[in-house]
């Protein structure tokens, strides 16, 4: 900490002297131009009158006319030039020394208040494993419920619907086999805002669907958790949200909010792989777009990506599907070629020079393998688990495409 002070007070030291210096010369050389180039070219008309009227150029009465008015000016710039340098060298001099002076200390000051005084540098390893630290260390679901205020009901919510609200509920504490009255409860809760209520019922409601719990009941469990906090992602969702994208490693619920623990934990690298993959993957209206399209491009600068919104949806229009490739297994080589073949090319193109989610690295993968391109699908495959190496969900996919292809085990 003192050597870093050290060094920042020895180079704003240097700074300033070499502004000082830069000043104060400008300021002399400015003096000299104004005033002492008038008194030189005045001494130089003196002696051209002088000559003119050795040479009979002009006669004597005139010359002394012509000397007597240009003495006058000269005599006249010389008391300029006395003035300038004793008023004119100083003020604007001062000025610009306490300007360098304000704005040294401002630098100092606003890197105090601005900065990590403290802090050394840390490299990209160090930050990595600083932000896995802050993911395990973050705070549980309920610390973080109970750090909010309790919930209030809507002051708009009419007396018949609070009505009925209160009969659902003490219908389903007496009912609390009733899959329905559960998924109806959970969704009139979220409705007016009471997450915590309706996390709970959602909890039932898994409990009673039992074997026959999906991938999205999972990601609703893991979005309500995340609204119940206050919009932060606690270990406790990420574990509903994480199971629910084993089931379906495309949910888009769930891969948002997990996109959203990465950010609040310090990957935004991650995150922003993630969320550009769900708005190229769309579709348009889908709830997750709107908050991702207004945080991205910020994301994107954390991340140190230059990036440009592309049009939503547009990866499902580049490159082969998967229904794609499974028909191109019953065509000729020829006919294979012919159809997956340009669509391979701009689909590699744009992987390679703009990136993409790892579903597209994944449809590429597979792709190359039906064309028979294995040294290709095996480099690209090596590529994406380098680019998806701290994404758990992204390698499962990309290798599931290397098994198929057959270039990963």
């Amino acid at each position: 900490m003192l050597s870093f002070w050290i060094v920042a007070a020895m180079i704003t030291f240097m700074v300033g002297l070499i502004l000082v210096r830069a000043v104060l010369t400008g300021a002399d050389q400015a003096i000299e131009s104004r005033a002492a180039s008038d008194v030189e070219v005045y001494r130089a008309q003196l002696g051209e009158v002088e000559r003119d009227v050795a040479r009979g150029v002009i006669g004597k009465a005139d010359a002394e006319r012509v000397h007597a008015e240009i003495a006058r000016r000269l005599i006249a710039a010389d008391k300029a030039q006395s003035g300038e340098s004793t008023t004119s060298g100083k003020a604007p001099s001062g000025i610009a020394l306490a300007m360098i002076v304000v704005g040294l200390l401002g630098s100092v000051a606003s890197y105090w208040w601005l900065g990590a005084p403290g802090y050394g540098d840390m490299g990209l390893k160090e930050r990595i494993a600083f932000a896995e630290e802050v993911r395990k260390s973050r705070p549980a679901q309920e610390v973080a419920e109970r750090s909010l205020p309790p919930f209030v009901a809507p002051e708009d919510m009419s007396e018949r619907y609070k009505g009925l609200l209160d009969q659902l509920r003490v219908t389903v504490a007496r009912r609390p086999d009733d899959i329905e009255g559960h998924a109806l409860l959970v969704q009139q809760e979220r409705r007016i805002g009471n997450f915590n209520a309706a996390k709970v019922a959602q909890k039932q409601l898994l409990t009673l669907k039992g074997g026959d719990v999906g991938a999205q009941d999972l990601a609703d469990l893991g979005e309500l958790q995340v609204l119940a906090a206050g919009g932060y992602v606690s270990p406790e969702a990420e574990m509903s949200l994480r199971a629910a994208l084993a089931q379906d490693a495309g949910n888009g619920t769930a891969r948002y909010y997990i996109g959203l623990m990465l950010v609040q934990t310090g990957r935004p690298d991650q995150a922003f792989r993630i969320w550009d993959g769900l708005l190229r993957a769309g579709p348009e209206d889908a709830p997750w777009i709107e908050p991702i399209v207004a945080q991205i491009e910020e994301l994107a600068a954390l991340a140190g990506v230059r990036y440009s919104l592309p049009e939503i949806g547009s990866s499902a229009e580049r490159g082969p599907s998967a229904e794609d490739v499974d028909s191109a297994m019953d065509m000729s080589p020829a006919e294979r070629m012919e159809m997956i073949g340009g669509m391979v090319s701009g689909l590699s193109e744009r992987l390679a020079t703009q990136g993409g989610p790892a579903s597209d690295w994944a449809r590429l993968i597979s792709s190359l393998g039906v064309l028979g391109q294995w040294e290709r699908a095996a480099a690209i495959h090596a590529n994406a688990v380098e680019v998806f190496a701290d994404d758990k969900d992204a390698l499962e996919l990309i290798n599931a495409a290397g098994r198929k292809a057959g270039v990963a085990e």
